[in-house]
């Protein structure tokens, strides 16, 4: 079969630098968790009761994905930009309702990931019943650190912390996820067909807060590794 001939170039595909490997890890699709530790939902003012809730999510493009140690400008038409600091799963094999019992087979590896988000605009969507799109799929607005192969690890606790400036302003551990692996995976499944090359940001803790062209962020999860994030000037 021939290549098709486009109207113009196709946009490169989104990928990671993956540990000890010179190949790099394709990027499908993100998927993010939403308020998956308890002190985070208390601060966002919309508390979580496991009992008679389920998981949900919202995606991200893979085109706003960029890498560990950028300079990403600060975006327009918000001013409370915020940081959000989370685990990242990566899915390595493809998974269609899958039993939690089995997660671990479609592991690939892990991340250290930033979830940035226009909060002003995100909490009018919510504020309005609509769509945050606006608020979360914010271009250059998913960072990723390289991938850590881990084929069938299903992490239950490890240390993560972020600092802007030298100062640390989250700082919780993986053990306090609502939803754990297991659980994310085997739910997410019943409503994807999950991929190899599918990030899934499983959430942050409490301490999220706003940023400023010119800041650091340093963030770093135990067993995984470090992301850094440069905030750059408006565009």
């Amino acid at each position: 079969m021939t290549n098709p001939d486009y109207l113009w170039t196709p946009s490169p595909v989104a990928s990671l630098p993956v540990r000890g490997q010179t190949e790099r890890l394709p990027i499908h699709r993100i998927f993010c968790v939403g308020r998956n530790y308890h002190a985070h939902a208390i601060e966002m003012g919309r508390p979580v009761d496991k009992s008679v809730e389920r998981a949900f999510y919202f995606t991200k493009s893979p085109q706003t994905l960029v890498s560990s140690g950028a300079t990403v400008p600060y975006p327009p038409e918000t001013k409370d930009y915020h940081y959000e600091m989370e685990l990242v799963l990566v899915v390595g094999k493809p998974g269609f309702r899958v039993p939690a019992e089995r997660a671990h087979e479609v592991i690939y590896g892990y991340a250290c990931g930033l979830d940035m988000t226009r909060r002003d605009l995100q909490l009018v969507a919510r504020e309005k019943g609509r769509p945050w799109d606006l608020g979360k799929d914010i271009e250059q607005g998913s960072v990723c650190s390289e991938v850590v192969p881990m084929e069938g690890v299903v992490i239950e606790r490890g240390e993560l912390v972020l600092e802007v400036n030298g100062q640390t302003r989250q700082q919780s551990d993986l053990s306090k996820l609502i939803w754990n692996i297991r659980e994310i995976i085997a739910d997410l499944s019943l409503f994807y067909h999950l991929q190899p090359g599918d990030l899934i940001y499983t959430g942050t803790p409490e301490g999220v807060g706003a940023v400023l062209p010119g800041d650091r962020i340093d963030g770093r999860i135990e067993g995984v590794g470090d992301i850094v994030l440069h905030v750059g000037a408006p565009e």
